[in-house]
């Protein structure tokens, strides 16, 4: 269970974003004991289905090393299938970076944000959302830079973090002693002006009322704003 933390309090979180050498933009980010790393790559290409139009795409994929958690498990490569798990959290990653860029500005083009799970401590889908907007950015700039893009696409932050309600009590950014444990636990992808772009919450044990969701909203707010910050750091270090 959580020690030396406060309810309110955010994980041990770094950025590292010098990690991936070839990559357009890169960052492993570290929430607590999770961590995973995430990588931006640019193709000029369009997605098929954008083919006659001006418009770019972002999309992502996720995964979980063999040996990210306490047991091995297979690669999914092996299984020849990716599980609904997986599939649902890359949807929900790209969904999130999404929500954030200007496609037409972006131009006929793709990034390709790729997370891959290294150790796993609850809250990885949050973890790679947050790192995958830091990849994001590093790899805009540069094509910015560079003059590929003539103007930014790149519209506001997005940021992800967890919260629930474990014995009783409302708590910010759970690992997985405690995540297990959530009588509600819900993971709020927002921007840091409190825009919220997707909330994924589950009452485990009986229905919350509203008025408990909000203070795990209020939590919420505080985490994102704290991680907005953290991006910028990173993005500019």
């Amino acid at each position: 269970m959580r020690e030396n933390r406060q309810a309110n309090e955010l994980r041990p979180i770094s950025m590292d974003t010098r990690f991936n050498a070839y990559a357009e933009g890169s960052v492993l980010i570290s929430f607590g004991q999770t961590r995973v790393l995430c990588t931006a790559s640019v193709e000029e290409k369009q997605a098929p289905f954008l083919r006659g139009t001006d418009k770019g795409w972002v999309t992502a994929e996720y995964g979980m090393l063999p040996r990210a958690t306490h047991t091995r498990g297979s690669r999914e490569a092996a299984r020849g299938k990716q599980g609904g798990r997986t599939v649902e959290i890359q949807r929900l990653i790209g969904r999130s970076l999404r929500a954030v860029v200007d496609l037409q500005a972006l131009g006929p083009r793709s990034i390709s944000l790729d997370c891959d799970v290294l150790q796993a401590d609850g809250g990885t889908r949050t973890a790679a959302i947050t790192g995958s907007w830091v990849a994001l950015r590093i790899a805009v700039n540069k094509l910015l830079a560079d003059g590929v893009l003539q103007r930014d696409p790149i519209i506001g932050q997005v940021a992800a973090v967890s919260c629930g309600f474990v014995a009783g009590q409302a708590l910010l950014d759970l690992q997985y002693s405690e995540d297990s444990q959530a009588a509600m636990d819900a993971n709020f992808v927002m921007t840091p002006d409190g825009g919220v772009v997707e909330v994924q919450a589950t009452a485990e044990d009986k229905p919350l009322h509203w008025e408990q969701f909000m203070q795990l909203k209020a939590l919420a707010d505080q985490g994102i704003s704290n991680l907005a910050r953290m991006q910028l750091d990173a993005v500019n270090a």
